[in-house]
């Protein structure tokens, strides 16, 4: 084991500190500029499709990224590449910063995408420096602070642009990652466990590979056409590359990602209801804000500005939070497979309230309050029930295989909607119908009632291992 200068005396209350900033600075920058891209744009002087890869280079960076940073984080050590992981989310929130055009900004959001690895190693890191009986809570409150930064970002994003100017979007995660990295450097002490062997670099690359030629045709796909060559094609190399990635994984002897970790009960089941959770997580936070900002004259929407669509957002935010902390006190009372049934059933019926119930303004807000405590409860105990169902050298990469996870079913979910509402959408432009959403947000909650039956495949009781 690599020496380290640090010795292993932090306390654990900051370095629950740094660790929690670190999550929320990196979730904060997953919507912080979605609302806002149409401002970007002007700003830019681009293209509604260069535009638009101002997301796609992140979320695909962070694809990419999250499960690579997690296994290396097992492998030389979590607090190292938590201080890497930070050190690019604050260089790349710089660069974009101070674009000039687009293509320095799609740089810079690309070495943000970088920083996913906060994720998993966050999640390995509090099981590592903090007592068993407190890691489960700190872990829920991370997971759920992973969650809340999102809707933190749709709501603080145009009173920032409005006060600041659109740049403040980069700037304001800028200072918030140096800081924790910084203050990581200082008080996360070296992880007492590392795994042993080399990277497999030709699964990586396999991995780059699958998960790039499956999510830009899915980002695009709107916009390219679905019976395009240029979707068809990337979905099939994907297909085969994904096949390729786990024939050489299985016959690895230090896998990127162990097959064998993933066969797992517990790890398979919560990873498809993460999956399945980030179809509606994501396509309700892309396609919201548009549907209350439409006038009322198009049918539907209350004609909002984008400051108000994100406040009609903080009841999400605020249940999401307090859910994540009392999820570790509910699945120890009655176990994490029946906690995330009862968040899979609610997840689904406030989903469902979006499509029946939007006539009035109050309509909204209410749906939301009640997908956050469904979300806030479900994510906290995916990440306790992965922690506590893989050994401590694989916790890095296991929980950052589920973020990657929920954010592939994210892709898909903002891909079904988009395809939804476009075909609602006339031909010579304009607005949606009302149809559209009402129809996209049916489907959303169908995958809602999938997570759902998911759910009961997970163990009643987390399987522990060897801390």
């Amino acid at each position: 084991m690599a020496s380290h200068a640090r010795t292993r005396t932090a306390h654990p209350t900051p370095v629950l500190g740094v660790v929690l900033l670190s999550v929320f600075a990196f979730a904060l920058l997953q919507s912080l500029i979605s609302p806002v891209l149409p401002v970007l744009r002007a700003e830019l002087d681009t293209s509604q499709d260069l535009i638009a890869w101002v997301m796609t280079a992140f979320l695909l960076s962070a694809s990419i990224s999250t499960p690579l940073l997690g296994r290396l984080g097992d492998r030389y050590g979590k607090d190292r590449v938590l201080v890497a992981s930070l050190v690019a989310l604050a260089a790349g929130s710089a660069v974009s910063a101070l674009a000039p055009g687009i293509e320095l900004m799609l740089v810079g959001r690309v070495v943000q995408g970088v920083g996913g690895g906060v994720l998993p190693l966050a999640f390995g890191i509090i099981r590592d420096e903090l007592p068993r009986e407190r890691a489960p809570g700190a872990i829920g409150v991370a997971a759920a602070l992973a969650a809340v930064g999102g809707g933190v970002g749709i709501v603080v994003a145009g009173p920032l642009t409005d006060t600041l100017g659109v740049r403040s979007l980069f700037w304001v995660p800028a200072v918030l990652t140096a800081v924790a990295a910084v203050t990581a450097r200082l008080v996360v002490p070296p992880s007492p466990s590392r795994s042993r062997g080399p990277i497999s670099w030709l699964a990586t690359v396999l991995l780059a590979g699958w998960l790039t030629a499956l999510l830009v045709p899915l980002a695009q796909a709107s916009r390219w056409g679905w019976t395009s060559a240029a979707v068809i094609l990337p979905l099939v190399a994907a297909v085969v590359l994904a096949v390729a990635w786990v024939v050489t994984e299985r016959r690895s002897d230090r896998p990127l990602v162990d097959m064998r970790m993933m066969r797992s009960p517990a790890v398979w089941a919560t990873n498809l209801v993460s999956l399945l959770f980030g179809v509606g997580l994501f396509a309700v936070m892309v396609f919201l804000p548009g549907f209350v900002q439409a006038p009322p004259e198009s049918g539907y929407g209350f004609g909002v500005s984008v400051t108000r669509s994100g406040l009609l957002l903080l009841p999400m935010t605020v249940t999401m939070f307090f859910a994540g902390l009392a999820s570790a006190r509910l699945a120890r009372r009655f176990g994490p497979r029946a906690v995330l049934v009862a968040a899979s059933a609610l997840n689904a019926t406030a989903v469902a309230m979006l499509a029946v119930q939007h006539d009035r303004q109050w309509q909204i807000p209410v749906a939301l309050a009640l997908l956050g405590i469904a979300l806030g409860t479900a994510f906290s105990t995916m990440a306790n029930v992965i922690v506590a169902a893989v050994r401590p050298d694989q916790t890095g990469v296991a929980n950052g295989v589920t973020a990657n996870v929920r954010t592939l079913g994210g892709s898909l979910g903002v891909a079904a909607m988009s395809a939804i509402v476009g075909a609602h959408t006339p031909v010579g432009g304009g607005l949606p119908t009302e149809t559209g959403y009402t129809v996209g947000f049916a489907v959303l909650g169908v995958a809602g009632v999938a997570a759902l039956v998911a759910a009961t495949r997970v163990p009643g009781r987390a399987p522990t291992t060897t801390r």
